[in-house]
């Protein structure tokens, strides 16, 4: 732990590291070592520089998608900013629309994040009755948010 305190930022990426190291040497089938104490300190600065890589790897990408996006600006535009209020406003009109029990199990499933067994034991359905209730949902919100009239 002291090894990854002098080596990191925080306290608790060097309490994740010494249970990483600690895990990798359980998982590990070791016959006679030498050095106890030298293998261990090799796992951890192994880590340490597998954490760098990934983190290299991770700020190169931030930068190249934040390059591609235009330096990260969101622009406010405001017609882009009122035809999405107007796509919002569709989406909740059509879910007013849809009959029962399609709409609750909708949106218990999409906004309240409900688990589909659970749908199904709450209305009597098959778990397939449910995937066709969400189904059917998502195709007539579809429709009404593109226009269609369906």
């Amino acid at each position: 732990m002291a090894y990854f305190l002098r080596r990191v930022a925080s306290h608790a990426d060097a309490e994740d590291l010494t249970q990483e190291v600690f895990l990798r040497i359980a998982r590990t089938d070791m016959g006679p070592l030498d050095s106890t104490e030298g293998y261990l300190f090799k796992v951890a600065a192994n880590l340490l520089r597998d954490r760098a890589r990934r983190s290299k790897i991770r700020t190169e990408n931030r930068f190249a998608v934040w390059t591609l996006e235009g330096g990260g600006v969101e622009h406010l535009d405001p017609a882009r900013i009122t035809a999405d209020r107007e796509s919002i406003s569709l989406l909740a009109s059509a879910l007013r629309d849809l009959k029962e029990p399609t709409r609750s199990i909708f949106v218990l499933y999409r906004l309240e994040n409900v688990d589909r067994r659970a749908l199904g034991q709450a209305y009597g359905l098959s778990r397939h009755q449910i995937d066709r209730h969400i189904t059917m949902a998502l195709d007539f919100l579809q429709s009404r948010v593109r226009g269609d009239e369906g």
